[in-house]
């Protein structure tokens, strides 16, 4: 990640948990922030500490990206300081815990706002700069939720299952111009996820900390690896579950194709 020093990110959803995690991280490697989220007094304060701690600018810029218009504010707020964004850090966003026809629905759309519109919004709006200077990196928090149906949590895993393939695929068509992606795919990890999500505490599986997630998802964004998932245990349960569907799908093909007698 030396290769980042001096350079600017952006990090979206930067007040707490995994978002906050990354910006200190980054300013560690002295890497310049532009911090978003909604809490302007958790941003000023992580502001003042890593501007003290490391010596790198770092600029607060609040927007709720359940609001539309809230990714081109963002982006108008680097154009007017002429902050050249390097490294484009999509991690906003929420769940939302229960029967998908019990929850309420505006909860759900603003959900989907943050989770998938705001990102390719925001990716949208500063690819063309990366393009044009041959070289970028974005990355896109998922989640290992994206790797199969979550009842209860239909909304979210859909939304992240929408994210790591959309990383996926603009990772690919973006390598030629420089512009590499990743998709980060977390599991459990002790965030705020749970407490807004509604999910209550006996629920909660072995958790990582977002220090370690982070580390894990910096290192495949500086090596241009398009997709990771952080921690072995969650590694062997994606295989699992792979191999799981593929059995399940061999065996429904093989009813339907075989021979009749």
């Amino acid at each position: 990640m030396e290769r980042w020093r001096g350079k600017w990110a952006l990090v979206t959803g930067a007040s707490a948990g995994i978002g906050q995690s990354l910006a200190k991280q980054l300013a560690a490697t002295g890497v310049n922030l532009v911090l978003t989220a909604r809490r302007v007094d958790r941003l000023a304060q992580l502001a003042s500490e890593l501007t003290a701690r490391h010596a790198v600018q770092v600029e607060v810029c609040p927007a709720d990206l359940t609001r539309p218009q809230a990714p081109e504010e963002i982006f108008g707020f680097t154009q007017q300081k002429n902050l050249h964004i390097h490294v484009l850090i999509n991690n906003a966003g929420f769940g939302a815990y229960g029967e998908f026809h019990k929850t309420n629905r505006q909860r759900l759309l603003g959900m989907v706002q943050v989770n998938v519109a705001s990102v390719v919004h925001l990716t949208h709006l500063f690819v063309p700069a990366m393009i044009e200077r041959g070289s970028g990196y974005i990355m896109i928090v998922s989640s290992t939720a994206a790797f199969q149906p979550v009842p209860y949590l239909s909304t979210y895993g859909g939304t992240k299952g929408f994210d790591m393939l959309f990383a996926g695929s603009i990772a690919e068509e973006l390598r030629e111009y420089g512009v590499r992606v990743t998709a980060l795919c977390p599991g459990s990890t002790v965030t705020e996820f749970h407490q807004v999500a509604g999910i209550s505490s006996s629920r909660r599986r072995r958790q990582e900390s977002a220090e370690k997630v982070v580390r894990v998802g910096l290192r495949a964004l500086a090596q241009g690896e398009p997709l990771v998932i952080s921690g072995v245990r969650n590694r062997l349960a994606m295989e699992v579950q792979r191999a799981l569907l593929r059995r399940m799908v061999a065996r429904v093909t093989g009813r339907m194709f075989r021979p009749s007698a």
